[in-house]
C-alpha cells in the first residue's frame, strides 16, 4: 500500500482510497491473521468506478408565471449508471400536483397560489444524490403569510415585528390584530382589535395595553385582489415577560440586544418654541435608526409626538405650544424592531411665555361652542350696525326733501 499514494490502512483493516482511479479497480480479498495463523482469506469483493449525477441542463434561479398558467422547468443530468430525476417543494406537506415530462422537467399546469416557493431538483444513482433549486414567484394572487412575528414586550406596550411574504405581484399592505385573553370573557367570543401599519414599514408599537394580562398579536397582510391568511398567532404579556407562541414551541435561542435610553434630555426657550437637545444612547448593540418624542400634557396620558426623528439628530424644535400649560417630554430610541427605555423627563412650563398656538391648536384654546357664540355675536353686531346707518340717511333724506318743498311752494296770502 505505501506504493500507491492516497491509500492507507485503518487498525480495524479496512483500505481507505483517497482517490478513485483506474488504479483501484480489481478484486479484492482480506486475510486476517493473528501468531496462531490465519483462518483463510475472505470472499472477493470487485471494485467497479461509476460516475456521480452531474447536471447538464439546471433551472434558473428565479422564475415568474401568472396563476392558472402553465409553467415548465426544465432539469438535466446524466451519470454512470443514468440517474434517476425527482422533484420536490420544499416545506410541502405530502403529496405534490405537479407532474414531470419524459426530459424530467418539473410541469406546473395549472400554475396555483399553493406551488409558490422553492422547488428542488434531484439526480440519484448508485453513487451519490446532487440537489438544485429553484425559486417559482406566482403572480396574481393575494399575498402570502408573513413570517418570524416577534413580540417584544414594553411597558404598557409591545412592539411587534416581522417579515413580509411575497405579495402576489401587487403592493400589499399590513394589519396588526390583538386582543387580550382573559380568565372569564363577558362574552363567548372576544373581539380582536386592528391597528393599520404605515406604508412601507415592518413593525408597530401597540400601547395603552393593561399591565400583568396576556395578549395575542397576529399580523394581516391584504394587496389589490384581497386578503392573505393571518400570520401565527404570538402571545406576549407587557412588562417584560418572556414571549411564546400557540401552539407552544421549543425555546428559541435569546439574543441580548442592549440599547440604553437617550441622555441628557435639556429644553431650552426660544423665539419659535421650545428647543429639545440630548446626547445618543451610550450603548447599542445594533445600529440606531431613529427616535420618537413623546409629551403629556398637565400631567395627562403620554402621547406619541413625533416618530420619525433621525437617528443622527440630537435636537429637534417643538413650535406651537399652548400658553399657560405645563408640559413634560421624554425621548425613546429605535435601533431596528427594538426600542429602548425613555430618556429622563424635562418640565416646560409656558405660564408668562409669549408662547401662541398654531392655528390647528385654536379648539384647544376656545370651545367650538364658545367660539360660534362669539362669530355669531359679532356677526349680529355687524349688521346691526349697517342697518342702523341705512335707516339714519334715509331718514336724512327724506326730511331734506321736505324742506325744499316748503321752500318751493308760494306763500298763502288771506284778503278781508
Amino acid at each position: 500500500l505505501s506504493q500507491l499514494p492516497g491509500w492507507s490502512l485503518r487498525p480495524d483493516g479496512s483500505i481507505v482510497i483517497a482517490t478513485g482511479n483506474d488504479d483501484a479497480l480489481g478484486l479484492y480479498r482480506c486475510t486476517p491473521y493473528n501468531s496462531y495463523g490465519t483462518a483463510g482469506e475472505s470472499r472477493p469483493t470487485r471494485v467497479l468506478l461509476k460516475d456521480p449525477p452531474a447536471f447538464t441542463v439546471r433551472p434558473k434561479e428565479e422564475y415568474f408565471q401568472e396563476v392558472g398558467r402553465e409553467l415548465v422547468i426544465p432539469c438535466v443530468a446524466h451519470g454512470d449508471p443514468p440517474p434517476t430525476i425527482t422533484w420536490v417543494k420544499v416545506g410541502s406537506v405530502g403529496k405534490s400536483s405537479a407532474q414531470v415530462d419524459g426530459n424530467s422537467s418539473l410541469i406546473l399546469h395549472p400554475l396555483i397560489k399553493e406551488q409558490h416557493g422553492v422547488w428542488e431538483c434531484t439526480a440519484t444513482n448508485q453513487v451519490a444524490s446532487v440537489t438544485t433549486a429553484t425559486s417559482v414567484h406566482v403572480l396574481g394572487t393575494s399575498p402570502h403569510a408573513v413570517t418570524n412575528v416577534s413580540v417584544l414586550p414594553l411597558l404598557l406596550a409591545a412592539n411587534i415585528s416581522w417579515e413580509p411574504g411575497f405579495d402576489g405581484g401587487y403592493f400589499q399592505r399590513f394589519s396588526v390584530w390583538y386582543t387580550p385573553l382573559v380568565r372569564h370573557p363577558p362574552r363567548a367570543h372576544h373581539d380582536w382589535v386592528s391597528l393599520s401599519v404605515p406604508a412601507g414599514a415592518q413593525h408597530l408599537l401597540v400601547e395603552n395595553l393593561q399591565p400583568d394580562t396576556s395578549y395575542q398579536f397576529s399580523v394581516l397582510a391584504q394587496n389589490k385582489l384581497g386578503s392573505g391568511p393571518f400570520s401565527q398567532i404570538v402571545t406576549s404579556v407587557p412588562r417584560g415577560f418572556p414571549v411564546t407562541t400557540v401552539p407552544p414551541e421549543p425555546p428559541a435561542m435569546t439574543v441580548h440586544v442592549f440599547l440604553s435610553p437617550p441622555r441628557a434630555l435639556t429644553a431650552n426657550e426660544t423665539v419659535r418654541g421650545v428647543l429639545l437637545r440630548w446626547d445618543p444612547p451610550a450603548r447599542a448593540s445594533v445600529a440606531l435608526s431613529g427616535y420618537a418624542l413623546e409629551l403629556r400634557q398637565d400631567k395627562g396620558g403620554w402621547e406619541v409626538l413625533e416618530r420619525s426623528i433621525a437617528g443622527t439628530d440630537t435636537q429637534v424644535l417643538v413650535p406651537g405650544l399652548i400658553k399657560d400649560a405645563f408640559y413634560e417630554f421624554r425621548l425613546v430610541a429605535f435601533a431596528g424592531s427594538y426600542i429602548s427605555d425613555p430618556s429622563n423627563t424635562v418640565n416646560v412650563s409656558t405660564a408668562g411665555m409669549e408662547v401662541y398656538p398654531s392655528r390647528t391648536q385654536l379648539p384647544e384654546l376656545l370651545p367650538q361652542p364658545v367660539l360660534a357664540g362669539v362669530i355669531g355675536g359679532i356677526c349680529f353686531l355687524s349688521v346691526a350696525v349697517i342697518f342702523s346707518t341705512m335707516a339714519a340717511c334715509i331718514m336724512n333724506r327724506r326730511r331734506a326733501a321736505r324742506v325744499r318743498k316748503r321752500r318751493q311752494d308760494p306763500p298763502l296770502v288771506f284778503s278781508p
